[in-house]
């Protein structure tokens, strides 16, 4: 009875402290990959989210990552898109970290007709996931540059899809999603530039992801405010963490974000994003900025996204370092 005893409790420290135990109580990563060191800029939306596990997701690489050869990146097993503007994509981006200015950095590098996101997942090996009708498009783009199109993966809306410990599901975003001529090739993309449209792939997204550790995250994408944000993201997923676009004119305005995050989702933290400006200087909000005016606004911690200032998030959204 006592060896009983003795290997039950033996079984029991294995499972309390095996791996997969320590990452259901590790914290989640996020790293901002801005244009220039230590702060947040303009152009900035570019996101790494690291699981407990180790899985690595780039969301919206856009302009300010630079190339799949920027050292910033490392591993990448997941890029995600929310939507095919050339800000979120990536139809050109920095040559190096810390060209031009806050207000203006140099993305004079081309990224056309792959886009930043696709050289990135190639170069990495890693899976694009997309909803809509976006995946087809990331598929013929991947294959045109020697990548695998069966890298591209769909998820819908109210689906899911989990890879590496990570749920993710996409989400309606308010805005629009037009493909610019420069992605495509031949008359198809002449005629498309000569009549001043883009071609359709589908409604943009958002993302709310699950870590192993049980952090459940909304990422908006670019959108206005929905009913969505209370219904599905607070109502069904529970967001306790959401990364929510301030940026005014093309999507939510600092007001307009801060009833969003007040009202409809009320997580418990909240990153700023996307707003379009130079917000800091050397580290700190400046006075009179988008930024600083959803900080006032919002009810509860907002984290501003420090361009390689890694932040740590556990299960209930609360910041644990970095912030």
């Amino acid at each position: 009875m006592k060896q009983l005893h003795i290997l039950t409790a033996l079984m029991l420290s294995l499972l309390l402290f095996s791996p997969a135990s320590l990452a259901a109580s590790g914290t989640v990563k996020i790293t901002p990959l801005g244009s220039h060191s230590g702060e947040f800029c303009r152009q900035d939306r570019a996101l790494i989210l690291e699981d407990p596990s180790g899985t690595r997701i780039l969301y919206d690489a856009g302009r300010t990552v630079a190339g799949p050869n920027d050292p910033r990146l490392g591993d990448i097993d997941i890029v995600l898109v929310s939507h095919v503007h050339g800000d979120h994509i990536g139809d050109r981006h920095i040559r190096k970290v810390n060209s031009g200015s806050c207000a203006a950095p140099e993305t004079d590098e081309d990224a056309l007709p792959d886009s930043n996101s696709v050289r990135i997942a190639v170069a990495k090996g890693a899976k694009i996931v997309t909803g809509s009708d976006m995946p087809r498009f990331f598929a013929i783009r991947m294959a045109a540059i020697d990548g695998n199109a069966d890298d591209s993966l769909l998820v819908r809306f109210g689906g899911r899809l989990i890879l590496g410990n990570v749920e993710i599901t996409t989400i309606p975003a308010a805005h629009s999603n037009g493909l610019a001529p420069g992605y495509l090739t031949g008359p198809l993309a002449e005629y498309l530039q000569a009549a001043g449209v883009n071609a359709s792939v589908g409604p943009p997204t958002g993302y709310v992801l699950t870590f192993s550790n049980g952090l459940v995250v909304y990422l908006s994408g670019d959108t206005g405010i929905m009913a969505d944000q209370k219904l599905v993201v607070a109502g069904h997923y529970g967001a306790k963490l959401a990364v929510v676009n301030i940026g005014d004119t093309y999507t939510t305005g600092p007001t307009e974000a801060a009833y969003v995050v007040n009202e409809l989702l009320r997580p418990n933290a909240v990153i700023a994003s996307h707003a379009n400006e130079a917000a800091t200087r050397d580290g700190k909000v400046l006075a009179g900025t988008r930024t600083e005016q959803f900080i006032q606004a919002s009810m509860m911690p907002v984290h501003v996204p420090l361009s390689g200032r890694t932040m740590e998030f556990d299960a209930e959204g609360d910041c644990r370092a970095g912030c």
